[in-house]
């Protein structure tokens, strides 16, 4: 059997808290607003007013008309555990039956004395056959590849989609979590045709994503099933602080690599440097590199678009600098190379993208302003 060292990278409590932004660090993670309209189907499907909770989420209502939003990841969390909170159903009542608050602490506490990261998936997957009767969950295990299988057991009539991307995110967060390593998935497919919002996949799951399946599929290395659990009480203690929903605060900055990438590229800012340069950066080779941003299921392109993305809305959410001085200090050797890499991202031009951003500012009570965000 190979060792797992090999394959998964340590990740310590410690450097996951150094890992999550900060509300002083120049880019923060964003995620499209295709999961925060995922996450409210059920409320809006019982006629339920969302606004309340918006709001108490730091969330101007007028984002969810607009499919190229974006909002914070941490504001993301902090909806998430509100709604969980609100309903009592931790399903965020997408499900034939409530999934009571409490249920995922459960499901940690009976996975956390598992031996092995096999035996704690098949608790979860017994634990979820109780409780979750609308899917099913099944890890196959051939050779050198696992695959942990996700099914509907009957028709998911309200946000399917946001309903298989929830599941997996929150087994992957839980088992990585567990066992105190990323758990780097090699590929995934999912049930349903791809969707506007797919680009994050590649910050949540992995850059080797595909649809239109049969069912979730998500492959990874067998050789991570022999892994132990590495949690105790003491730990479950401080991980249920903020859980579930601070499982979202990690989006994949679990993989060390990609961080360390990402912080290269930012501190390198205005100038834009390569992956070879990169590499020479943090003493290792360009090969290496690559093949390390591999395994963590990312790529060098991806993470610089996403610190561009980051830094872009940002700029243009909090100042008024021309937009050739944007293109300047996001390192684009012109304003239109910017202009086509924004387009690229969002569909629209920067300037017009400033516009729709000021014109739901206006149109938003005192100080919800601050809280839009639009997708780059």
């Amino acid at each position: 059997m190979p060792n797992p060292e090999k394959t998964a990278k340590e990740i310590t409590g410690e450097r996951v808290k150094d890992a999550t932004p900060t509300a002083t660090a120049p880019a923060r993670a964003t995620v499209a607003i295709a999961f925060v309209q995922g996450m409210l189907a059920g409320l809006q499907h019982a006629g339920r007013d969302t606004e309340p909770l918006l709001e108490r989420a730091h969330i101007a209502v007028q984002v969810l008309h607009d499919p190229s939003a974006r909002i914070p990841v941490d504001r993301y969390a902090e909806l998430y555990n509100l709604i969980n909170s609100e309903l009592d159903d931790e399903g965020f009542g997408l499900f034939s039956v409530p999934i009571r608050t409490g249920t995922f602490e459960f499901l940690c506490r009976s996975t956390i004395t598992a031996p092995t990261l096999a035996e704690a998936i098949d608790r979860s997957i017994r634990f979820l056959r109780l409780l979750l009767p609308d899917l099913g969950v099944r890890l196959d295990s051939h050779l050198e590849q696992a695959c942990l299988c996700i099914v509907e057991n009957r028709p998911l009539t309200i946000g399917r989609i946001f309903a298989f991307e929830w599941l997996l995110r929150l087994l992957h967060g839980l088992f990585s979590w567990l066992v105190g390593r990323s758990i780097v998935l090699d590929s995934v497919a999912f049930p349903y045709p791809r969707p506007q919002h797919a680009q994050d996949y590649a910050l949540i799951y992995t850059a080797h994503s595909t649809f239109d399946a049969q069912r979730l599929t998500a492959f990874f290395a067998a050789n991570l099933l022999d892994l132990p659990i590495r949690r105790d009480e003491a730990a479950l203690q401080s991980f249920l602080e903020g859980a579930p929903g601070k499982l979202t605060t990690l989006y994949r900055r679990d993989r060390e690599m990609v961080l360390r990438v990402r912080n290269t590229l930012r501190d390198a800012l205005p100038v834009s440097n390569s992956l070879a340069e990169v590499a020479r950066t943090l003493n290792i080779s360009p090969r290496t590199l690559h093949r390390r941003l591999e395994e963590e299921g990312s790529s060098f392109q991806a993470i610089k678009d996403a610190l561009r993305r980051d830094l872009a809305i940002n700029r243009l959410a909090k100042t008024r600098q021309a937009l050739a001085e944007v293109a300047a200090e996001l390192g684009f050797a012109d304003s239109a190379a910017f202009y086509r890499a924004f387009v690229r991202w969002t569909g629209m031009a920067p300037a017009h993208y400033r516009q729709r951003l000021q014109a739901a500012g206006n149109g938003s009570s005192q100080g919800s302003s601050q809280h839009l965000t639009f997708r780059s």
